[in-house]
């Protein structure tokens, strides 16, 4: 059940961020979303599948791929919305070296058919940090700007609390299992929370520089 709401909250996104392509001057990036999100709605369709037919390993596995696959594309989305061209050039070369590390542990640490949680964990930290200097850039600005109407802010607002709430419970997915009943029980509503909170920061950074029209009566 928990998953069907989550699966809602990706189609909402995805439908929102097709309206970017009747507005002008849109980012690449934007322009990709809506790409991402419709394989984020396929590969969580495939694992609802899965689920149903108890294919545990395949879902693992499946994620694993998936979840390598998302954060390289959020570091290129950060990327594209952050000024300093050192910085970009950090991002660039961290995701290569993330990229690398991912390989090794899928080969010989954790293996491919077990959740990658170290990776996970790591790939967590890198969002949230890359996400800071997003802000740090955006305070640092010589000239207001107004925040609601910027996509990039809803964008690494979400992502920054996403990835700062998930980091503490997904690097220490190994040991929940001995852990309190209260988290057990509550683990899969907390990250239906965080999930629900980063699709609809996504769906307000598509529909954010939409201007509404007033009647004249």
């Amino acid at each position: 059940m928990m998953q069907q709401a989550y699966i809602i909250f990706v189609v909402i996104s995805f439908l929102a961020s097709l309206t970017i392509y009747s507005q002008q001057n849109t980012k690449i990036y934007l322009r990709l979303f809506p790409f991402f999100l419709l394989l984020t709605l396929i590969i969580e369709l495939i694992s609802y599948y899965l689920f149903v037919k108890e294919k545990k390993v395949t879902i693992t596995m499946l994620y694993n791929f998936f979840s390598l696959f998302e954060f390289l594309f959020y570091m290129y989305v950060i990327r594209e919305v952050i000024q300093s061209k050192l910085a970009k050039k950090i991002v660039f070369y961290t995701s290569g070296l993330y990229l690398l590390l991912v390989i090794l542990n899928f080969l010989f640490i954790q293996k491919i058919t077990s959740f990658n949680s170290m990776t996970y964990a790591l790939g967590c930290l890198l969002i949230v940090a890359i996400c800071i200097y997003y802000f740090y850039e955006l305070f640092q600005l010589s000239h207001s700007v107004s925040l609601v109407r910027q996509p990039s802010f809803w964008i690494c607002s979400g992502l920054l609390f996403y990835y700062c709430c998930s980091f503490p419970i997904f690097g220490l997915l190994n040991f929940l299992k001995k852990g309190p009943t209260v988290i057990q029980n509550n683990f899969g509503t907390i990250i239906l929370l965080l999930n629900v909170f980063l699709y609809s920061s996504f769906t307000i950074a598509f529909l954010c520089r939409i201007r509404v029209r007033k009647s004249m009566l």
